[in-house]
C-alpha cells in the first residue's frame, strides 16, 4: 500500500486525506496546531466561509455535504447599508436556487477531521511542525513544541497543504528557478460580533451577506446558526493611505466610536462589545500568493494555500482549494500511481485556474467597496441579469460563473472582461434600463462570445 503524508489538516488538508483513503492509500496527516475539536485555537481572526458550487461538489464526492447543509445558512444575495440606513438588496443569482452558504470554518474542519479518521487508513497526529523536508527522498522533519520530540517521517508521497506561510513552501523556494511572488494588500482586517437578539433571534435579515460599502472601506456581516453575526471591518492599515479611516489612526476607543457613529450608525447599535473586540481580536492581513513550480521531484506537490493564496473577496478560497482536491482525484482516477502525471497534470490544470481566481477576487474587493451602491453600477447589473436571461447559453453573469458553476476560473476571467465591456457600451450615457439598445446588445454578443459549452456538472 503506497503512503502519503499530508502537511497540514486544515479544510482542504483534511478533505484530502478522506479523498485519498478512497482511494486505498495509507494517510498520515501532520499539523502544527492543537487539536481543534479538544482545544481552543483562539478566535477574532478568522473569516466565515462562503460555501459554493465547487466546494459543495467536493463535499458531494466524499459524502459530507448533507450533513454541512444542517450547519450551513443560504445567503441570496447582498444586502446593502447605506450610512443613513437605507437598505437595498441585491440579488446573487437568477432566482432562489443559486445562493452561497454561511458555514463556520472551525465546524466545517472539525467535520472534516472527524469524517477522516473514520477511515482506519487516515491517522491525524497534532502539534507537529514541519521543520525541514528531504524532496529527494520524501521525508519530513516534524518538531513537537509540546513534548520537544522530532521525528522524521518517509513516505512514498509528500502533499503540503499547511497555508498561507506553508513551510513545505519556504523549502520549495531554495529549489533553484522557485518562481514565487507575494501582494500584502495595505488593508487588514478585524473581526467583530454582532449577537443574537432575544431568544436567539436575528437582528437583520437573515439570508443574506450584509455589506456596508464605504468607497476605501467597508463592514460586512455573516449569519450564523446561533442567530448572531460574524462581522469583519476592512479597513486601510496606515493613516497615509486611510487617513482618519485607517487601523493606525483608529488607536483610542473614542476615535473608534466616533468612526462608527459617522460610517456604520446602523451597525454600531447591533455592536455592544465593539470597543472590547476592535482592541482585543488581532488586525487579520490580506495577502495574494502565486507560485511556480507546485512539485518536486515527482514526490511532493502544493495544494490549496500552500500554493495559491487569495484575499477572500469572491468567497472562492476554501472552494478553490477543494476543486484542488477535486482535481487532484481525478488526475489519480486517470493515471493511478504515475506520479509525475499524476502531478504534471494537476499543476498544468490548476495554475493557470488559480491565478486567474486571485485576480478575480482582488477586482471583487473594489466592486464591493466601491461600486455596489453607485448608481451605474447598479444599471449595469440590471441589463446583466436582463442579457442572462435572453442569451444564457452565452451570457452568464461573471459571478454566476464563479459561483454557482465549475466552468475554470481562467474562462470566468477572460469571459467576465469581454462582458464588462459590452455592459460598459450598452450603459454609456443613459440612466434606466429601458433605454437599453438590445438589438445592438444581441450583434455584440454574437460577435463578441462564443457558446458556453463546458461540462460543468453542479
Amino acid at each position: 500500500m503506497k503512503t502519503i503524508t499530508i502537511v497540514g489538516a486544515g479544510l482542504a488538508g483534511s478533505l484530502l486525506s478522506v479523498y485519498l483513503a478512497k482511494k486505498g492509500f495509507e494517510v498520515n496527516v501532520y499539523e502544527r496546531r492543537p487539536d481543534m475539536r479538544k482545544e481552543n485555537t483562539g478566535g477574532g481572526k478568522s473569516i466565515n466561509l462562503a460555501l459554493s458550487t465547487r466546494g459543495i461538489h467536493a463535499l458531494k464526492e466524499v459524502g459530507l455535504y448533507d450533513e454541512i447543509k444542517q450547519i450551513a445558512i443560504p445567503m441570496y444575495g447582498r444586502m446593502l447599508h447605506s450610512v443613513n440606513g437605507e437598505l437595498n438588496f441585491q440579488r446573487y443569482g437568477k432566482d432562489d436556487t443559486e445562493y452561497i452558504n454561511a458555514v463556520s470554518r472551525a465546524d466545517l474542519n472539525k467535520s472534516l477531521m472527524d469524517l477522516a479518521e473514520k477511515n482506519s487508513s487516515v491517522k491525524i497526529y497534532f502539534n507537529q511542525r514541519c521543520d525541514g523536508i528531504n524532496f529527494k527522498n520524501a521525508e519530513v522533519n516534524f518538531h513537537n513544541d509540546i513534548t520537544n520530540e522530532s521525528s522524521k517521517i518517509n513516505s512514498d508521497i509528500i502533499i503540503a497543504t499547511d497555508g498561507a506561510t506553508s513551510a513545505v513552501r519556504m523549502e520549495m523556494m531554495k529549489i533553484p528557478r522557485f518562481n514565487f511572488s507575494q501582494e500584502y494588500e495595505n488593508y487588514g482586517y478585524k473581526e467583530l460580533t454582532i449577537p443574537a437578539g432575544k431568544d436567539g433571534s436575528f437582528l437583520m435579515e437573515k439570508n443574506a451577506l450584509h455589506i456596508w460599502p464605504r468607497g476605501k472601506f467597508m463592514l460586512i456581516a455573516l449569519p450564523n446558526l446561533d442567530g448572531s453575526y460574524t462581522c469583519t471591518l476592512f479597513l486601510a492599515y496606515d493613516s497615509s493611505l486611510g487617513g482618519e479611516e485607517s487601523f493606525e489612526y483608529l488607536d483610542t476607543k473614542e476615535k473608534v466610536k466616533a468612526f462608527f457613529e459617522k460610517q456604520f450608525p446602523d451597525a454600531l447599535a447591533l455592536i455592544p462589545t465593539l470597543l472590547e473586540d476592535f482592541f482585543n481580536n488581532p488586525t487579520g492581513s490580506l495577502i495574494t500568493i502565486k507560485c511556480h513550480p507546485w512539485i518536486a521531484e515527482d514526490k511532493v506537490a502544493l495544494l490549496g494555500d500552500a500554493a495559491h493564496a487569495i484575499v477572500p473577496f469572491f468567497g472562492q478560497g476554501m472552494n478553490a482549494a477543494f476543486e484542488d482536491c477535486t482535481c487532484l482525484n481525478e488526475c489519480i482516477d486517470k493515471y493511478n500511481t504515475d506520479w509525475k502525471k499524476v502531478f504534471t497534470e494537476y499543476e498544468s490544470l490548476r495554475k493557470i485556474n488559480s491565478d486567474a481566481i486571485a485576480d478575480l477576487a482582488q477586482e471583487n474587493f473594489i466592486e464591493m467597496r466601491d461600486l455596489v451602491a453607485d448608481n451605474r453600477f447598479q444599471l449595469k447589473k440590471k441589463i446583466e441579469s436582463e442579457l442572462y436571461k435572453l442569451y444564457p447559453d452565452k451570457f452568464m453573469p461573471k459571478y454566476s460563473m464563479v459561483t454557482f458553476n465549475r466552468i475554470p476560473y481562467s474562462v470566468a476571467l477572460s469571459r467576465g472582461k469581454i462582458q464588462e465591456e459590452i455592459l460598459h457600451d450598452l450603459s454609456e450615457g443613459i440612466n434606466d434600463i429601458t433605454k437599453v439598445d438590445f438589438k445592438r446588445a444581441k450583434e455584440m454578443i454574437n460577435a463578441r462570445l462564443d457558446k458556453l459549452d463546458f461540462d460543468v456538472p453542479e
